[in-house]
C-alpha cells in the first residue's frame, strides 16, 4: 500500500472534473475505535465537514457499517446520505429503502444463538459481550483479557460448528469481534458496487464517477477488493496485507483527507 498523502498530488488531479462517491465505514474511520461500541459519537467538526461534502453537488455519499441501521441513521444525524447498515442487509436514503428479506426461521436461529452465546461464552469469559444488530449479532471480546482471547476463540467455535454444518449462518471476523450473519452472498464489495451502478443510472449523464472508499475492518477487505481498478481504496491503519491501494494512520488523517476532498470539490 501506499501512503495516501504521499500520492495527494497525482490523485488530486485525477479527481478533479470526476464525480466523487465516497464511501465511509463509521467505527475506526470516522470515529476512532473505543471498548465499548455505544461510546463512538461523531464529532461535530466531522458530522459538519460531511454535511459540507453531501450537499456538493459533484459528491455522494454511503456511511457503510456493520451497525443496525438505526443505529447508524442517529449517529450521522444527517439527510442526504446513503446509509448501508448490516454490512449492506439494511439500506436507506434518497428514492431508497432497502431491508434484506430474511426468513423467520433465520431470525428464530440468531436468537437461539444469541442465548447459547450468553451461556457457554459471555457467562465464562469476563468482557466478552454481544451487540445485537436485529438481522445480524456481533460477539465483542475487545475488553476480555488477552490470555482468555484463545479460549474464548475455542468456545465460539465449539458453539458454531452445529449451525455452520446445517448452512444456517454466515461467520465472519471483524476487528476484536465475530460477525454472525444471514447465509447470503451479500458484503459491502457487492453493496459499493450495487450503488455504484445505481448512482451512473439516476445521473442520467455521462458523467465519470470515481468512487472513493475509506475504512479500516477486515469486513471492508471486500469492498476493496470489490473495487479495484475502479477507483480510490484507502485503509485505515494501513493493516498488513490488505486489499487497499492506498493508507492512511488514523481518523485524524481521515478528516484531514476529506478535507481534502471537499478542497476538490469547491
Amino acid at each position: 500500500m501506499k501512503y495516501f498523502f504521499e500520492e495527494w498530488e497525482k490523485l488530486r488531479e485525477a479527481l478533479s472534473d470526476k464525480f466523487i462517491f465516497l464511501f465511509l465505514d463509521y467505527d475506526g474511520t470516522l470515529t476512532p475505535l473505543v471498548d465499548n461500541p455505544q461510546d463512538a459519537d461523531l464529532s461535530l467538526e466531522s458530522r459538519e465537514l460531511l454535511r459540507r461534502l453531501k450537499d456538493n453537488s459533484r459528491c455522494k455519499i454511503a456511511i457503510t457499517s456493520g451497525r443496525k441501521l438505526e443505529d447508524l441513521k442517529k449517529r450521522v444525524g444527517l439527510e442526504g446520505v446513503l446509509y448501508v447498515g448490516n454490512h449492506g442487509l439494511e439500506i436507506e436514503g434518497t428514492k431508497i429503502n432497502f431491508k434484506s428479506p430474511l426468513s423467520l426461521h433465520y431470525l428464530k436461529t440468531l436468537q437461539e444463538i444469541k442465548k447459547d452465546l450468553g451461556t457457554n461464552i459471555i457467562s465464562a469469559v469476563r468482557g466478552a459481550f454481544i451487540e445485537d444488530k436485529g438481522l445480524a449479532l456481533t460477539l465483542h471480546y475487545r475488553l476480555v483479557d488477552k490470555k482468555d482471547i484463545p479460549r474464548l476463540k475455542d468456545l465460539f467455535r465449539q458453539a458454531m460448528i452445529a449451525y455452520m454444518a446445517k448452512d444456517k449462518i454466515c461467520l465472519k471476523d471483524a476487528k476484536m469481534a465475530f460477525e454472525i450473519r444471514p447465509p447470503v452472498r451479500w458484503d459491502k464489495g457487492k453493496v459499493a458496487i450495487w450503488l455504484l451502478a445505481r448512482q451512473h443510472f439516476m445521473l442520467q449523464e455521462k458523467i465519470n464517477i470515481i468512487p472513493l472508499y475509506i475504512g479500516d475492518d477486515v469486513t471492508d477487505e471486500d469492498a476493496f477488493k470489490a473495487l479495484k481498478n475502479k477507483g480510490i481504496t484507502v485503509r485505515v491503519d494501513g493493516g498488513a496485507g490488505s486489499s487497499a491501494k492506498y493508507f492512511v494512520k488514523d481518523t485524524s488523517e481521515v478528516f484531514r483527507l476529506l478535507e481534502e476532498i471537499g478542497k476538490v470539490l469547491a
